[in-house]
């Protein structure tokens, strides 16, 4: 990137203001701290204090961290009334899924999954678009279960097609603000770490090589994503797809 091209990016995010719900960690963090680094104001949302705190000591001063259950409906309305304007609003909240067969998961677990990866979106979309700014936009997270589901990845890939019906159903109820997903595939994040560390790496090595890119997600390549409609003036309603081809193979 040329000097002119870093300068015309910087001066994308001058005087703007992102929330990112679910910015504490993994992909929401790294599109807070690119975001940052371009010179924009971000405010961090987490379920949990510490989540926040860590997340607050790792970006520039003056960035601003709140803890909110976005699964609980008073929690997230209240939020909203009291954190004012901003331009862009980015939801990647989600603890890890469970992979488990129809027949093996238990349906509160399930829905639980639901309550913040989709109605935590919901809410989100619902309470937090009247304080979007002209130009700005909403951009959620689905995954790659839905477009390519495998066995075990009912509750997964549900939710992944619900969200992306959302984000399309959205970007005409909300017009004129942009509304888009990102879908991913296998990003090397905390959302693995319930694995042990053995085969977490071993999950990592061996998906990667089957992928026509040659290796797993990092969250700076999610995060570009992220930045991209954030940043562009006229898509809405759309899906961009951050795998490393994984649904070719």
């Amino acid at each position: 990137m040329t000097k002119s091209e870093q300068n015309e990016h910087s001066r994308t995010w001058e005087d703007k203001r992102i929330l990112l719900l679910g910015g504490t960690s993994g992909v929401g963090f790294a599109t807070a701290e690119a975001a940052s680094r371009g010179g924009a104001s971000v405010v961090v949302v987490s379920s949990r204090q510490d989540r926040v705190d860590a997340a607050i000591s790792r970006l520039p001063r003056g960035t601003e961290g709140y803890a909110v259950d976005l699964s609980d409906e008073e929690q997230v309305r209240a939020f909203f009334k009291r954190i004012g304007e901003f331009d862009h609003l980015v939801f990647t909240a989600g603890e890890s899924l469970s992979f488990d067969t129809i027949g093996e998961i238990e349906l509160a677990a399930a829905r639980q999954l639901f309550d913040l990866r989709y109605w935590g979106a919901y809410m989100a979309a619902k309470y937090g678009s009247g304080n979007i700014r002209q130009g700005g936009s909403i951009t959620l997270t689905s995954g790659t279960a839905g477009i390519r589901p495998s066995a075990g990845s009912t509750v997964p890939a549900s939710i992944c097609g619900a969200v992306e019906v959302l984000t399309r159903a959205l970007a005409v109820e909300l017009a004129p603000i942009r509304v888009n997903v990102v879908c991913l595939g296998l990003i090397r994040t905390e959302l693995w770490d319930n694995l042990p560390e053995e085969g977490r790496n071993a999950l990592y090595e061996n998906h990667g090589l089957r992928l026509p890119a040659g290796r797993v997600g990092e969250p700076e390549d999610a995060a570009e994503a992220f930045l991209y409609l954030m940043r562009e003036q006229y898509s809405t309603g759309q899906r961009i797809v951050v795998d490393g081809g994984s649904i070719l193979v």
